[in-house]
């Protein structure tokens, strides 16, 4: 016999709300592209600045950017990880006009 008591997570009779999935993975995804697999972060915003490989221009500190790495290093992961960049988001959207 299923129980009756009820969830203290959620109140009797409110609705269910999903999960947000770009929190619960830190903003990190998995994506494909001519140039193979990749990590990509979201990052707000940074205290450094970086020079983003798709435009060769900084990326000033405290601008919302991404943050790329390759899946597929013959080094690994840790390597992979150590090679990382960080894009414009619309140089990191764009790349693949760039070949």
């Amino acid at each position: 016999m299923p129980s009756s008591r009820r969830s203290r997570r959620r109140p009797w009779g409110a609705e269910h709300v999903p999960v947000d999935l770009d929190r619960a993975t830190g903003g990190r995804r998995t994506e494909s592209g001519h140039d193979g697999e990749w990590t990509v972060q979201r990052v707000r915003g940074s205290e450094k600045t970086y020079v983003c490989p798709g435009c060769r221009q900084d990326v000033a500190p405290g601008t919302a950017h991404v943050v790329a790495w390759a899946n597929d290093s013959m080094f690994g992961a840790e390597a992979a990880l150590a090679d990382r960049r960080h894009w414009h988001t619309a140089c990191w959207q764009a790349r693949a006009r760039r070949r």
